[in-house]
């Protein structure tokens, strides 16, 4: 059942995804306007494109700025590295180098797209997120992070949620509210498992590892090593410079967070007290804050994501023996559920949940939680159908 069957007087779905946020300046909106037009920007060969690559645009995967389908999955998976004597499934590559390794299943012509390896440990089908938003995720500081965290399960609630810490690109830049590690690595809050820090490095590692678009940030063309070392396209390198890159960072920082719909329903109301009273906030927190930022629409605001931004073990049930950064292979980046309710739009009618889109309705994305979100899924499964449609309700009015 759709949002629209429950909450049959909510607004047109275009009019929730892909809009500004409000409050910025002329010239902010025009940054915003040329980050638009280079995300629905389809490259070709003449570009750059490849020669090996998943897609032509940033906007195929994440049509109207919403959660991709499952014909626009990606796959990532990890290669046996450094094995240790008696230990030969233990130690492998997570790849941290390259935001572990993309499957680029498809090519330019004349050109072999790839296949999965047979030497790897482990992969995982990634279904696109919504990229609505994403200006106040970056904006939360990793202060305000770390407080969240409770490796050793200090207050017994069964719930150790952990950042997740990534070596930085040579590009990065840390800000004031960026606290490494003695490792010199910094948390990550983007992908499923968080593996990276900023959306500069998520942007430019998805023009590489998606588009095969070299920039400045990437100098070197991807290559299928079925058709030899460092065979790649034509086209000079670097194929677009910094700025295209930069744009379309900036249209992703200042993209509005998604609408509420239906929230002062009694029925939603009544899910959201359920929702909280099950556990289900302490991973996905209902309300985060902004630190000071160069945008003023993003500086000091509280938004509403529903997500730690930690990493918390999922159990058995989500284990797909793959990982990135020092994430477990069990361990996935708590999703925000904000938009949750707007994916049977952007999905074409029905609904895929979780990392891989597995779950068909929110129903079995719960029933699938397990390790620290068991405790909550536990209690769910002993609502009354009444109090679990309740709940369903105020999920699907985010």
């Amino acid at each position: 059942m759709g949002c629209e069957a429950i909450l049959p007087d909510v607004p047109e779905p275009e009019t929730l995804l892909g809009e500004p946020m409000p409050d910025l300046l002329p010239q902010q909106l025009q940054n915003h306007i040329k980050g638009d037009e280079e995300f629905g920007r389809v490259f070709g060969v003449l570009d750059g494109l490849g020669p090996v690559f998943i897609s032509n645009s940033c906007e195929s995967c994440h049509l109207g700025d919403g959660k991709g389908h499952p014909s626009t999955d990606i796959i990532l998976f990890n290669r046996r590295d450094n094995l240790v004597e008696g230990e030969p499934d233990s130690v492998f590559n997570p790849m941290v180098s390259v935001n572990a390794s993309h499957l680029q299943t498809r090519a330019i012509l004349g050109y072999t797209a790839e296949v999965l390896p047979s030497d790897i440990k482990g992969f995982s089908r990634i279904n696109p997120p919504a990229v609505t938003g994403l200006g106040f995720l970056e904006e939360v500081t990793d202060a305000d992070i770390l407080a969240m965290a409770d490796p050793e399960d200090a207050n017994g609630d069964g719930v150790s949620g952990v950042p997740n810490y990534v070596h930085p690109p040579d590009f990065f830049v840390p800000k004031s509210s960026h606290i490494p590690d003695q490792a010199g690595r910094y948390i990550g809050r983007f992908t499923k498992k968080a593996a990276s820090i900023d959306l500069l490095q998520q942007t430019a590692s998805a023009y590489l590892f998606d588009m095969g678009i070299t920039s400045d940030f990437f100098m070197e063309d991807l290559f299928n090593e079925l058709n030899g070392n460092h065979t790649g396209d034509d086209v000079p390198d670097p194929e677009v410079p910094a700025s295209v890159v930069r744009n379309t960072v900036f249209y992703l920082r200042t993209l509005k967070a998604p609408e509420r719909r239906g929230a002062d329903r009694p029925e939603v109301l009544a899910g959201e007290k359920l929702f909280l009273q099950a556990g289900c906030g302490t991973c996905h927190v209902p309300t985060l804050k902004t630190g000071l930022s160069d945008v003023e629409a993003l500086s000091n605001k509280e938004f509403h994501p529903y997500t730690d931004l930690l990493l918390h073990d999922m159990g058995p049930e989500l284990d797909d023996n793959f990982t990135e950064g020092s994430a477990r292979t069990s361990e996935w980046r708590t999703a925000p559920l904000w938009g949750i309710g707007l994916a049977e739009d952007s999905q074409g009618g029905r609904a895929f949940f979780l990392h891989d889109g597995r779950a068909k309705s929110l129903e079995e994305a719960i029933d699938l939680h397990g390790g620290e979100g068991a405790r909550s899924r536990d209690k769910y499964n002993e609502l009354s159908a009444a109090e679990k449609q309740n709940l369903i309700k105020f999920l699907k009015s985010l």
